[in-house]
């Protein structure tokens, strides 16, 4: 391969990154009805770019949840084998998992998206095996006691959820107060507290988009 060909693939790469970074953001806080022209123009590429990229939503669409399902799996795996115990493992992942927040929009809140994300395996076995790793972490965390036992996967995950579908930029004055509405959700699931749940525990089961 010539210093060329390898410099285009290069250039194909970092447009396609930009691309699917600039959507996970849009479709995070718009949904995923935005104007293509739109995620273009946060790309700072051109449509004909994009449309080079990913011709069609749906295809993008495909690539942001693939891809965010990807990086909070990876940094799920990494807080279960590096903090001391598993309830600090099952904090760090709700803290680092921003990068989930445009699946949760695509996934819980977009009809049209559900119904794309349903018919992609890839997606399917990422989403799985993220719950699957979280399922593992929410178990230890209950047999190290410090996560109440009446609370399921799916319940933690509903509450990312709940705490992912719009939180503040880093400067905005809102961010104390979403990171108060955070650590109370967290305090919540902790063993000490008392406060009997309705029905039965949610698991990931109840979560398969398919």
């Amino acid at each position: 391969m010539t210093a060329s060909e390898t410099r285009l693939r290069a250039d194909a790469q970092r447009n396609r990154d930009q691309i699917v970074a600039a959507a996970r953001q849009v479709f995070a806080a718009a949904g995923p009805d935005v104007p293509m022209e739109e995620i273009a123009r946060a790309a700072g590429v051109g449509v004909g770019t994009l449309y080079r990229r990913f011709p069609d939503r749906e295809a993008l669409i495909r690539a942001v949840a693939r891809e965010s399902f990807a990086q909070v799996l990876a940094d799920a795996r990494e807080a279960a084998a590096e903090e001391p115990t598993a309830f600090d493992a099952l904090v760090r992942v709700i803290g680092r998992s921003h990068q989930l927040q445009a699946s949760v929009q695509l996934a819980l809140v977009s009809e049209r998206a559900r119904e794309i994300l349903k018919r992609d395996p890839e997606t399917a076995a990422s989403r799985d095996a993220l719950l699957a790793e979280l399922d593992a972490i929410v178990q230890a965390a209950q047999a190290e006691g410090s996560v109440r036992a009446d609370v399921g996967t799916g319940d933690v995950a509903i509450l990312f959820s709940l705490v992912l579908r719009q939180p503040p930029a880093v400067d905005d004055p809102a961010l104390l107060a979403f990171e108060r509405a955070a650590a109370l959700m967290l305090d919540g699931l902790r063993s000490s507290s008392a406060s009997p749940l309705p029905g039965r525990p949610i698991t990931g089961e109840d979560l398969r988009i398919s």
